[in-house]
């Protein structure tokens, strides 16, 4: 790692030479969602958009533990004001899925409430074997109210995301895998060692042109095709203008491996 580790509100980054930024959540014992988290994640998304070294980012939660959502003892104020605050978390999601970088998640022992929201929103989830995923909130009267009720269903479908949330089911990692919730399990010791491979193959990929990639994917789903292929053809010529590209095609001619800058 570089020496450019800084903490943030709770929220720790982290950058690689390989150009992967290790964004981590410090909040013990189990890594909840405070407003002092929220503000932290929201700057350090923006500073990772601004930071050209930074070409894939890495999330995950300190000591082992992924996130296991919001505060209870925060959320147990139910003003207005207070879950405004909170409902911030929408925002840190939304910021992540705009980001034109890859973003890794490491899920760790759970991902519950916020955090399996947060964790919809990031591109690629690696899930432990002994970890668990699910949205609790009716327990308390409440429902995923931080973008849980809209992505769990376009990942999941209505039938299948109505019952995870009006039941709490906590999912095993192998039905979140068979559900599409995440992308690989591994052991539970292996979880940041194959995040970090996956980040690294990220970072030395086309990182413009996987920028584009996501933003169409995220802006476009749920869009008519003729509009979605639309912006698909802006994007296109979009691409023409990258460093990158011309190295994929003089690496192919020259039969070598490429170099991409994410330029």
């Amino acid at each position: 790692m570089s020496g450019d580790d800084k903490v943030l509100n709770g929220v720790s980054v982290e950058v690689a030479e390989s150009g992967v930024a290790v964004v981590t959540m410090e909040h013990p014992p189990v890594n909840a969602v405070t407003p002092e988290i929220i503000y932290g994640m929201l700057d350090t998304v923006d500073q990772l958009a601004d930071d050209d070294r930074v070409r894939s980012v890495l999330i995950k939660g300190a000591g082992g533990k992924y996130c296991a959502g919001a505060d209870i003892e925060v959320m147990s104020d139910h003003s207005r004001s207070n879950y405004r605050v909170m409902r911030r978390w929408v925002e840190v999601e939304d910021a992540l899925e705009r980001l034109e970088k890859p973003v890794v998640c490491a899920i760790e022992r759970f991902a519950l409430g916020g955090g399996a929201e947060l964790s919809l929103a990031c591109d690629v989830r690696i899930m432990g074997q002994g970890a668990v995923f699910g949205f609790p909130e009716a327990s308390l009267g409440l429902f995923p109210g931080a973008g849980g009720t809209q992505r769990l269903t376009r990942l999941v479908g209505t039938a299948r995301a109505f019952w995870l949330m009006a039941t709490g089911s906590k999912l095993k990692s192998d039905e979140a895998l068979s559900y599409g919730l995440v992308n690989e399990v591994v052991g539970d010791g292996e979880v940041l060692t194959r995040a970090t491979q996956i980040a690294e193959q990220l970072a030395v990929g086309p990182t413009r042109a996987i920028g584009l990639m996501k933003r169409l994917v995220y802006e476009c789903w749920g869009r008519e095709l003729s509009s979605g292929l639309l912006h698909e053809g802006d994007a296109v010529f979009e691409v023409l203008e990258t460093e990158d590209l011309h190295e994929g095609f003089q690496a192919f001619h020259e039969k070598r491996a490429a170099h991409f800058q994410g330029k």
